[in-house]
């Protein structure tokens, strides 16, 4: 069902490379020792600051089936973290859904929720399709797929990720798995798997047993593209060469650190992504919902939204449930400078951030 792209590059940037069973990025990875490794799982289960939690409330806009069967076609919302539902062609469609309360194998430890789903999965409408872009409980949860198996027709995964959702009960024959650089079509919308850096595994024995991608979806009227989660690597040059120009680009914005740079991008690397891709909107996603990672909650809002200011990047930051129309494209607010204990801290950032960027560019008369 699926099949190659002919045009597709595959000479620049082929396969992701399998030795033993196990799946390879081809850049080399930044390995931290047995040492570092503990510190950081030390850090954090136990000296976790405050701050990536919210204090206050998340706001986030409800939703019901009726108002998403009325939306216009191209309207996109964001559900929470990289979970984000597209009405295209009339159809919807959803990336990497997570409806769990927490992103765990188990459901009573493990990162929490900061909010409620604007929808529940009972009144979600019926799926063209479902998007995965690998199999990190964050990303890919036993209960949704569950959940969402009789109502959606078709499942879109990396290789090696349907045969896990085959043996969670998912007919074969919903499940199309695509490697790196091939194709298929839905409804008029076509997909293709584009690469990735990152990693994949749901327990100690099976790390990157399975693959992991980016997605790029188009018509001939939209192009858009869901970088799932990826460090930064000079792929978003390659598909942005083929595929781009997008109008909008889902982009990976938040649990980073300065320790995981293969596998996780900082705002700087997000921005730079976007501009690689020839994205002319970008949508921060991957934040505002699970606490993984040791910044504040808030902090991917504050510096990617600088950093688009200081770069003229047209930025998109809808609340959860807030539609983003794409034929009728808007900024949206800062909608978390409103909640408790976020504005003080986030203004100073800001500027902060802008001082330094003008100071090391010459632009403050020293």
């Amino acid at each position: 069902m699926a099949k190659t792209n002919p045009t597709s590059p595959a000479q620049a940037l082929p396969t992701l490379q399998k030795h033993e069973g196990r799946y390879r990025n081809k850049a080399s990875m930044t390995r931290l020792g047995f040492f570092r490794t503990l510190g950081v799982f030390w850090d954090a289960v136990f000296n976790k600051p405050k701050f990536t939690r919210p204090a206050g409330e998340i706001p986030v806009q409800p939703l019901s089936r009726q108002q998403l069967l009325a939306a216009p076609d191209n309207s996109v919302f964001r559900l929470g973290h990289s979970t984000v539902l597209l009405k295209l062609h009339g159809v919807f469609w959803l990336t990497d859904p997570v409806f769990a309360e927490r992103a765990s194998p188990v459901q009573w430890a493990g990162p929490k929720r900061f909010h409620q789903p604007p929808i529940s999965l009972e009144e979600l409408p019926p799926l063209k399709a479902v998007i995965l872009s690998h199999n990190h409980y964050d990303h890919l949860d036993h209960m949704t797929i569950k959940a969402l198996m009789a109502k959606t027709e078709h499942f879109l995964t990396p290789l090696g990720v349907g045969d896990t959702l085959i043996e969670w009960g998912v007919p074969a024959e919903k499940v199309r798995q695509l490697d790196w650089w091939q194709s298929t079509e839905v409804h008029g919308m076509h997909f293709v798997a584009t690469p990735a850096q990152h990693f994949s595994g749901r327990s100690l024995r099976d790390g990157n047993r399975t693959m992991w991608a980016s997605w790029v979806m188009h018509d001939e009227h939209q192009r858009i593209f869901f970088s799932g989660d990826t460090g930064y690597f000079d792929g978003f040059k390659t598909i942005g060469e083929q595929y781009g120009p997008f109008d909008l680009t889902l982009m990976e914005t938040g649990a980073y650190n300065v320790d995981w740079p293969n596998v996780h991008m900082q705002p700087e690397e997000t921005l730079q992504a976007h501009i690689d891709l020839r994205g002319k909107w970008l949508l921060p996603i991957h934040n505002g919902t699970f606490d993984l990672a040791m910044h504040a909650w808030h902090e991917p809002f504050d510096r990617i939204l600088a950093l688009a200011w200081e770069k003229n990047v047209s930025i998109t930051t809808p609340q959860m449930g807030q539609p983003f129309y794409m034929d009728y494209p808007s900024r949206g607010h800062a909608w978390w400078l409103g909640v408790e204990g976020v504005k003080e801290v986030a203004a100073a950032r800001v500027d902060g951030f802008r001082c330094e960027r003008r100071h090391a560019e010459g632009l403050d008369g020293a």
